[in-house]
């Protein structure tokens, strides 16, 4: 009879040496729509003992309940974005926690210097074809619906990518399992955090 390994436990003082180096300080996922940031946050916020908050959920309530593209199709983008900035710096406030951000709040500068000064940022990033598969299966996703949602997602990409790649961790999302991608997070985290400390 063979033996096999059992999986490796999880690194309980390696997350608790992220923790308590954030101090009062988030872990803010930033990246496109379908790169998998409430997901992967919220298995994240459970492994690290954080409270996981998603700002569009954040921004629904502040909304009495409408949805984003509610909001996009009623108050239009620009009004949009200045709300998720408001509850964007609200949430950081409030640290520490993991914190989804929608796809477009890290192209504002004053939202990108607000993360910079309280929290570390971490770019879920994905490729077009991975994102638009997970994208097909909602319908909840404003900015694609037009008459060419690839080529849209193509634009969307390289407006926002330089952007996303000013965050302090980059990790890959693709299709594997979850807690795969949150291991290579506390991996990264640790890497960084090793380094700020040098």
């Amino acid at each position: 009879m063979t033996e096999t390994a059992a999986p490796a436990p999880a690194s309980i003082p390696q997350d608790a040496e992220i923790t308590a180096a954030l101090g009062p300080r988030s872990i803010v996922l930033v990246g496109m729509m379908g790169a998998g940031k409430s997901t992967i946050g919220r298995r994240l916020g459970l492994r690290l003992r954080l409270p996981f908050l998603d700002a569009d959920t954040e921004i629904e309530a502040a909304h009495a309940g409408m949805t984003i593209p509610e909001i996009f199709a009623t108050h239009g983008e620009p009004y949009f974005r200045d709300g998720e900035a408001r509850v964007i710096a609200r949430l950081l406030d409030n640290g520490p926690a993991v914190i989804a951000t929608g796809g477009g709040a890290f192209m504002r500068e004053e939202t990108r210097n607000r993360i910079r000064e309280k929290a570390v940022s971490l770019w879920l990033k994905a490729d077009v074809d991975t994102i638009m598969r997970r994208v097909k299966r909602r319908a909840d996703r404003p900015l694609l619906k037009t008459g060419d949602p690839s080529e849209t997602l193509d634009k969307l990409i390289r407006e926002r990518y330089p952007y996303y790649a000013q965050a302090d961790v980059t990790v890959m999302s693709r299709d594997v399992a979850h807690e795969t991608i949150v291991a290579e997070i506390i991996t990264a985290l640790a890497y960084r955090i090793g380094r700020q400390k040098s």
